[in-house]
């Protein structure tokens, strides 16, 4: 019987530690996939396209010809109009932002050229504060669209966003009318508005300057619309579809263009470029 005993001898198993953030998961498919991997394809899962969410300078890295990028407008900074507080006051939570980050507020904007089309572009990043425009936001839309008159250069903008800033109440709100009459009278001028919705893309930002291209364009299975969800079942009483306000559903009912993967939106912006121009 002793043949089945279990002995006390010392363990020589070793525990192998995997460092922290080696792997990720994919949101969608739930397979744990290498991080290096998910980076070399451009923060898209490779097992079923999902395009993971990405900061503004990389974005920009992957839209505009290597170096050329010129970025505008620095130095505006957030105000605190309301002392707003709420478990961490306003002035705080922008400074961990900006830390957090590297960015002055939730976009940027610059001169770039795109497959050696120059362009405007204005890139928002979800990252800060949820992509919330606030008055920063809006100038930087608003000094973008009248840097492509001036040029005579197409204007292109990804929306990224939760909506208007709550932080900033009214002054966020009246960006809205802001942008939204800047891209106007850039649309006057004959000069080029491409808007490019990544996920998610939401409240006044999609009610103002994202849903008024020329072109319209979106990431595959981005999240779009103004009001949640949850919110328009319960005012409406009625269940919604499973896809509903996914960018699939808006190309279906007309509300965008195309649906352009990750991989492909410097050529095909390069190529409606060298069409409508």
């Amino acid at each position: 019987m002793a043949w089945f005993k279990k002995g006390k001898g010392p363990k020589t198993e070793k525990k192998i530690k995997i460092p922290e953030g080696l792997w990720v998961k994919c949101d969608s498919c739930k397979e744990i996939i290498y991080r290096k991997e998910i980076d070399k394809n451009l923060k898209i899962c490779p097992k079923c396209n999902y395009h993971f969410r990405v900061s503004a300078r990389e974005r920009l890295n992957y839209i505009a010809d290597q170096g050329s990028f010129r970025e505008m407008d620095t130095g505006l900074m957030s105000g605190d109009p309301l002392n707003f507080k709420d478990k961490v006051s306003y002035k705080e939570k922008l400074l961990e932002n900006r830390e957090k980050t590297g960015l002055e507020d939730a976009a940027i904007s610059g001169e770039a050229t795109v497959g050696g089309h120059e362009v405007i572009l204005v890139i928002m990043d979800f990252s800060f504060i949820g992509g919330s425009m606030g008055p920063v936001v809006g100038e930087k839309i608003v000094r973008a669209s009248e840097a492509a008159i001036e040029a005579k250069k197409p204007l292109i903008t990804f929306a990224s966003s939760g909506g208007a800033r709550m932080q900033e109440g009214i002054f966020s709100l009246m960006q809205m009318a802001r942008v939204a009459a800047a891209v106007g009278r850039l649309k006057d001028s004959g000069n080029l508005f491409i808007s490019i919705l990544a996920d998610p893309t939401f409240g006044g930002v999609t009610a103002s300057f994202a849903m008024l291209g020329d072109i319209i364009l979106a990431e595959p299975k981005s999240l779009i619309g103004f009001a949640g969800r949850n919110v328009i079942e319960q005012t409406i009483k009625q269940q919604l579809p499973e896809d509903f306000q996914r960018a699939e559903f808006l190309l279906e009912h007309g509300f965008i263009d195309r649906i352009v993967d990750r991989k492909e939106i410097k050529q095909t912006v390069a190529k409606i470029i060298e069409i409508l121009t």
